[in-house]
């Protein structure tokens, strides 16, 4: 004979070893993929190649600033990336935005991937025609995969024919490119907060605004983050915000979540909302979490400066 409580211990031992085999076969019976990212901590299901770049295009990279056509009423997503209308003068060239749709005659519908890697880390064109504006200094830090997965999303973009007027070239020019960012950051994106943010903010290329002086002119060293250069455009007249850790003349003494509404929504720490060339709260709101912190995290290494 066993006594109530013997009996009652039984059942529950019985009902942990049922339960026991139960997740033993669950888990035998799943791929091995979907066993690793359970087992540590990440998304059961990883990114296609074109969902990952289309996640860097249209969550960081901000590529529709220059590429994709402006209306009375803003970006006109229906002509997306097929350039023409933002104009970039300068003392040593003039440019247009180019069409950077897979149409064959007048984008780059005819261009192989190593083209398209060539232009976006070289800034060199296949006929050897230089790029000036876009920003491919910034792009020299991506990771292989994530080079090659904006390749595969660009591919899936929508081709528009638009003929947009070739480059008039003035003068010699070359693009600085910020320290640590020389070169790939390595196979994999680090995730490690404050590298994983200046990743990050360096495809943004945040500091091609924030790091130029107000005469003109990027200084990633004695100039990071200060700010002061007046931007003009359809949007009027706006000074570079001051986004270093200084307390009075940067972002020393916003709060995180001042940060990331800032980041998400376009609104300062005042109250205001940014105009157009920060106005980059489309893209930043779609930032995930971890992201979103990452860039803030990087945010605060930067050094005070008035």
């Amino acid at each position: 004979m066993t006594g109530a409580g013997e009996s009652l211990s039984l059942r529950r031992g019985d009902f942990l070893i049922d339960w026991g085999r139960l997740l033993i076969r669950l888990f035998r019976s799943l791929p091995a993929a979907v066993l690793a990212a359970t087992w540590f901590g990440t998304p059961a299901f990883a990114q296609t190649p074109v969902e990952r770049g289309a996640y860097l295009v249209n969550a960081v990279m901000a590529c529709d600033g220059c590429h994709t056509p402006r209306g009375p009423a803003g970006l006109d997503m229906s002509r997306r990336f097929s350039g023409g209308s933002q104009i970039f003068a300068e003392p040593q060239f003039t440019v247009r935005g180019s069409n950077i749709t897979p149409d064959r005659d007048t984008g780059i519908g005819a261009w192989s991937d190593a083209d398209i890697r060539k232009l976006m880390t070289e800034g060199m064109r296949p006929n050897g025609v230089p790029v000036a504006q876009m920003p491919y200094s910034f792009y020299k830090i991506m990771t292989p995969g994530d080079l090659d997965a904006v390749v595969a999303y660009t591919k899936t973009v929508a081709p528009v024919r638009n003929e947009v007027q070739p480059p008039n070239y003035k003068s010699a020019f070359r693009q600085e490119t910020i320290p640590g960012a020389d070169k790939p950051i390595g196979n994999d994106v680090p995730a490690d907060p404050v590298k994983r943010g200046f990743y990050l903010a360096t495809l943004a290329h945040c500091m091609e605004c924030h790091a130029r002086k107000p005469e003109g002119g990027q200084d990633y060293v004695g100039w990071l983050g200060r700010g002061g250069h007046e931007m003009k455009g359809p949007f009027g007249a706006v000074k570079v915000s001051n986004i270093t850790s200084h307390r009075e003349k940067g972002i020393g003494a916003w709060s995180d979540d001042d940060i990331k509404k800032a980041l998400t929504q376009g609104v300062g720490r005042d109250g205001r909302s940014f105009k157009a060339p920060m106005a980059r709260q489309v893209y930043f709101s779609k930032l995930t979490a971890q992201d979103l912190d990452a860039m803030v995290a990087w945010l605060r290494t930067i050094p005070p400066a008035e």
